[in-house]
């Protein structure tokens, strides 16, 4: 293989190693914080998962951060162009201001946290991260190498690249040693491509790192004792304890002991995926850090035919994660592979193409997501395959009944009582509404005909409604299916799938192709606030970039010390309006948002000052008037607020009346979730609010200042 070339199998092994990180995360996640002395005497030897996998597993920032992060590649062609404060105003974009996505400890005691607060208050990074700020010991904690895989995986056999991207990364909430962390990951990572054995790969990727490091000294101590005592796990991490264990570093998660524990596991793994990652888990300290480092190089290194599939069932190929975007925060393994896989292409000056279907389907072994319910049936079972010509999955059915049924499904939101628990307090936005159209395409391979009807549908989590098509027959080859999901009002749409029926004298046995499963278009739908229900810190279908939002006396209840801001929806909403009932309470600001593209970035339209309407456009997080209008509202009184977004006019108008009808034309923003929002000191009480596309040709005149 050419150096710094991309690997035929480029895509496969990110995915492999992606999963091998999240695997990692989870299988480390219940021991975080026990010592090796305490799993020993307690649990023995580790070598499943401890979770309860009835439950969802939960998120965890390990996997949130990267997720989040990795948002700072769309679009990019050189990983040059990538600063440190990109990746910085990707945190305070996507991060909810007060909770949830990262280790909440505190300032001084939490690096991430500290670094967030710092950003949050016009510190830039990579300044928000620096030893002379925050002081070396949080600085070199363990945060800077823990989110570091992904620089790897985009950059493959290009350990350099990859060591300077992941710098500009960790630098936004490290320095020092925790630099070298996030440095030395990326590089394990993107060497684990070439092909080399492990005991290769630690040793090249070393030139990466100062050699003045302590980083660099505690690998080459490390590499002295294996060579001296290669066979006894133990022996060593005996060893780390004495002379680079936690007492030698302040701080909850000093990274040199933990990153001590993922060399020992990758010196002793021996290239076996499982046995690495069980020792990294029987080492103790911080279990799903270094658990998932070690698992993630593993994963690229062994690849899928590596990683056993015990490992990969429970996870059901999909994570949980913890942004404002609501909608993307259920995601398959899968599709950020692809993601990942696609921007590693173009970074690499590939032709690629950025749009990826919902669901491809193109990696061994992955589901995606999709699960399986079944009625007077034996069995239902998914497997992927390319057995029809194409990647798709394979449905097997055994023994339906005629007066049964056969479903398989995606979930399309969680109430946070589904998750094994909800410590960085994710919250979620449905991934498909009312108005949205759905398309599936279905191989019936069977040329005898038989008598199988296929539906699809769409389940409701608030009023337990269940909206399903009328059955077509499944005839010989491929069969499509079409269907417009309706107007249907104060719901909550958890799951969509399709229902299998038959109507054959005999219980029926079969395999069934499907090879794609979409949906797009704008959402058609109304919320009566009075309706919803609580889910944790917010309600069924809403994520809290700030401020403190709750059900309160039938209304959706909106105040804080800062802008406040609510949102759903999902980031393609491109032209739509949004009509909102509310009562301003208190302050001056009381606003529906639109074109919402994270905490950074979003419209506001309605009442801006005392005695006043218009539009606001939040540029890197700052509100700018881009249109006022001289407008008597009354605190008290009840109101409906209209928008309307339609490429770049924007239309408000107030009880019916227009009030404002402008273009953007510096830099519009195009798409994006709609929100509700106030201001500093501000109360309001949302009534209701819906959203439909737009119908109108609407008349536009130049921005007002």
């Amino acid at each position: 293989m050419l150096k710094n070339s991309i690997p035929k199998d480029y895509s496969e092994r990110v995915y492999s190693g992606w999963l091998g990180k999240c695997v990692g995360v989870h299988f480390g996640e219940p021991l975080e914080g026990w010592t090796y002395q305490k799993i020993k005497q307690n649990l023995g030897e580790v070598t499943h998962y401890l979770q309860n996998q009835d439950k969802i597993f939960k998120p965890d920032d390990d996997i949130v951060m990267p997720l989040i992060m990795m948002s700072v590649l769309k679009n990019k062609r050189r990983e040059q162009d990538i600063s440190a404060e990109d990746i910085g105003k990707t945190w305070t974009n996507l991060l909810s201001r007060e909770r949830g996505g990262i280790w909440r400890g505190g300032y001084g005691i939490s690096s991430e946290h500290t670094a967030l607060i710092n950003l949050l208050n016009g510190i830039p990074a990579p300044r928000s991260g620096c030893g002379s700020l925050n002081g070396r010991t949080l600085s070199e904690q363990i945060g800077g190498q823990i989110f570091s895989e992904i620089w790897g995986l985009v950059l493959p056999n290009k350990p350099y690249a990859a060591a300077e991207l992941s710098e500009r990364a960790a630098s936004v909430s490290h320095d020092g040693e925790g630099i070298q962390g996030g440095r030395y990951i990326a590089a394990l990572v993107s060497n684990a491509f070439g092909g080399v054995d492990t005991l290769t790969n630690i040793i090249n990727s070393m030139s990466v790192l100062s050699k003045r490091s302590e980083y660099y000294r505690m690998i080459s101590d490390l590499l002295m004792f294996f060579r001296r005592d290669g066979e006894k796990w133990r022996s060593m991490r005996d060893y780390i304890e004495i002379n680079w264990g936690y007492d030698r570093y302040g701080g909850d998660v000093p990274i040199i002991p933990n990153a001590a524990v993922v060399i020992l596991s990758l010196l002793y793994g021996k290239d076996d995926f499982s046995k690495s990652i069980r020792i990294a888990n029987m080492c103790g300290w911080d279990t799903d850090c270094n658990v998932g480092n070690v698992g993630a190089i593993l994963g690229v290194s062994v690849g899928l035919e590596g990683i056993p599939d015990y490992w990969r069932m429970p996870l059901r190929d999909h994570v949980v994660s913890s942004s404002v975007i609501g909608s993307e925060n259920i995601i398959d393994i899968a599709s950020t592979a692809t993601f990942l896989a696609g921007c590693g292409l173009r970074l690499a000056g590939k032709k690629t193409e950025i749009k990826t279907p919902r669901f491809s389907f193109i990696y061994s072994g992955s589901t995606q997501g999709f699960r399986t319910s079944c009625e007077r049936c034996k069995m239902i079972n998914l497997s992927q395959t390319r057995e029809s010509g194409a990647p798709g999955l394979k449905i097997t059915i055994n023994k339906l009944d005629r007066k049964g049924k056969a479903e398989i499904f995606v979930r399309t939101h969680y109430s946070i009582m589904e998750l094994a628990a909800n410590n960085y307090e994710a919250a979620f936005s449905p991934s498909i509404y009312p108005g949205q159209k759905i398309k599936v395409k279905i191989l019936n391979p069977i040329k005898t005909p038989i008598k199988v009807q296929a539906s699809l549908y769409v389940k409701d989590r608030i009023r337990n409604i269940t909206h399903q098509d009328p059955g077509l027959p499944l005839n010989f080859g491929v069969n499509e299916l079409v269907m417009s999901v309706p107007r249907l009002d104060n719901i909550c749409i958890s799951e969509v799938g399709v229902t299998f029926v038959s109507l054959e004298e005999a219980p029926l046995s079969g395999s069934f192709y499907l090879n794609s499963f979409e949906w797009d278009g704008c959402m058609d739908s109304r919320t009566d606030f009075e309706y919803m229900l609580k889910n944790g810190k917010t309600i069924l279908g809403w994520t809290i970039y700030s401020g403190h939002w709750c059900l309160e006396n039938g209304h959706y209840h909106g105040s804080g010390v800062e802008h406040n801001e609510t949102y759903t929806g999902f980031p393609e909403m491109s032209n739509y309006k949004a009509l909102a009932k509310l009562v301003p309470v208190v302050g001056g600001m009381h606003c529906i948002n639109t074109r919402v593209q994270g905490g950074l970035r979003s419209y506001a339209f309605g009442f801006i000052k005392d005695g006043a309407a218009g539009v606001l456009k939040k540029v890197e997080g700052i509100y700018k008037i881009i249109s006022i209008v001289d407008y008597d509202w009354k605190l008290g009184k009840k109101y409906t607020l209209e928008t309307q977004v339609k490429g770049s006019n924007l239309v408000l108008k107030i009880n019916n009346k227009k009030l404002v009808d402008i273009l953007d034309e510096d830099n519009p923003y195009l798409t994006g979730q709609v929100g509700l929002s106030n201001g500093p000191g501000c109360t309001t009480d949302y009534y209701s609010m819906q959203v439909s596309p737009v119908t109108l040709v609407l008349q536009t005149t130049k921005p007002a200042c």
